[in-house]
């Protein structure tokens, strides 16, 4: 094992609080959704019961509803906003009132075909979790066809440029004041900056106000916009999960059906115009016009589009490591803030993942190699700077090291 591997699992088990990891202390001092799922990925190569101990922490907190929450409060953290009585969603533990993308199922089978026999009972006790989640994204945020996002941080990408033009329509104006403690721990001029903020809290305070009913926010809420991400990892997830059923002899004609109705969804993904896969603010019925690395997880998916596969090399190709989280060619492009151009090497494992199922293995490796670059020189950062590999935010990062166990590090 090479000193980057120790590396890597030292900082999975220093986040490690027992049964669920913390993205990296300080500045993420909760259990996170998809952040959780990965690490269970990194987990699963050297420990494969902490990793389904990861996932069923995660679970245990599923509303009745089937919605995994993005947030799990386990423990107080004073100074942190929003915290759990912000978002005061009556659950025990406290828990956000938004959800995250759901790769569970991909994750969950990825852990299962590293040990089969060990992880034969825990994945049978997880499918109707996974199952009961499905069914709560595709009866409630699969309305309109593609998926849905009712808050930024639901798509995972905060900030992106996909959400400007349903923020547009956010009044952030009266929002009760509060003090962010992002900004305390990695420099503000790579975060979302003030006025994105309040109205990601004034989306918040609406969701809180009609007590986080399904039906009142999709009717409702002052922002709700199609994501291609979140319709691509889904679609990934539901093939994953019929894997899975199958391999448990479980009926999968239910989890078919929601695939074949979210599939015939995705062209309406397609601006034309743009000639990609764009977000699109239903509220307006107006197209974000932005070219995101969300619309390259098509490969991800299954979903073999020549026009985008052109795309992704002409981002890829402006950068120097790995896919930038926005068009680098784009006016709105900036390589240090957040999701508005930082490369990211969870997304860059996702995308690598697809690039593989579709044959394309020589552009998969480039995407590892890069990825592999970017955490020998910067460190296990939460993000990168894709021009100079400059590393960004948050360090000692969970999801970061465990790509590198899962992938990244992997030859």
């Amino acid at each position: 094992m090479n000193s980057l591997d120790n590396t890597a699992r030292e900082i999975l088990e220093r986040n490690d609080k027992g049964r669920y990891t913390i993205p990296t202390s300080g500045l993420y001092p909760y259990q996170w959704n998809w952040d959780s799922v990965l690490a269970a990925w990194g987990f699963a190569t050297f420990d494969i019961d902490r990793a389904w101990t990861e996932l069923e922490t995660l679970f245990n907190s599923q509303w009745d509803s089937g919605m995994v929450p993005h947030i799990i409060f386990h423990e107080d953290s004073p100074g942190y906003f929003p915290g759990p009585d912000i978002w005061d969603t009556g659950q025990t533990p406290p828990t956000s009132g938004i959800s995250q993308p759901p790769v569970a199922a991909t994750v969950a089978a990825k852990v299962w075909e590293m040990d089969r026999q060990a992880g034969a009972e825990r994945i049978r006790a997880l499918f109707p979790k996974m199952l009961a989640w499905h069914r709560w994204y595709h009866t409630v945020r699969c309305v309109h066809g593609p998926a849905t996002i009712t808050h930024p941080w639901e798509s995972g990408r905060d900030n992106c440029p996909d959400w400007d033009i349903g923020m547009e329509g956010v009044d952030g104006s009266g929002v009760l004041p509060y003090e962010r403690c992002d900004t305390r721990h990695v420099d503000p001029e790579r975060r979302p900056q003030k006025e994105e903020y309040d109205k990601y809290v004034a989306i918040l305070e609406f969701g809180r106000n009609c007590g986080w009913n399904d039906q009142a926010i999709m009717e409702n809420s002052p922002f709700l916009m199609t994501d291609p991400a979140m319709t691509f990892i889904l679609l990934r997830a539901d093939r994953d999960l019929i894997d899975i059923a199958r391999a448990l002899g479980e009926d999968t004609t239910e989890i078919e059906g929601w695939m074949a109705d979210l599939s015939a969804a995705v062209p309406s993904l397609w601006n034309e115009e743009l000639g990609s896969y764009d977000a699109r603010d239903l509220r307006r019925g107006k197209w974000a016009n932005n070219i995101s690395s969300g619309a390259f997880l098509h490969f991800y998916a299954g979903i073999r589009n020549p026009a985008m596969d052109k795309r992704i090399l002409d981002a890829w190709d402006a950068v120097t490591y790995g896919i930038p989280s926005t068009d680098p060619k784009a006016d709105r492009f900036e390589p240090q803030r957040y999701w508005r151009g930082p490369s990211w090497p969870f997304m860059n494992a996702l995308i690598a993942i697809g690039l593989k199922d579709a044959g394309l293995n020589l552009l998969a490796e480039r995407l590892r190699r890069e990825t592999e670059a970017l955490i020998r020189q910067g460190g296990f950062y939460e993000y990168f700077d894709p021009t100079n590999g400059a590393p960004c935010g948050g360090s000692d990062f969970t999801w970061t090291a465990a790509i590198w166990l899962a992938w990244a590090g992997r030859t």
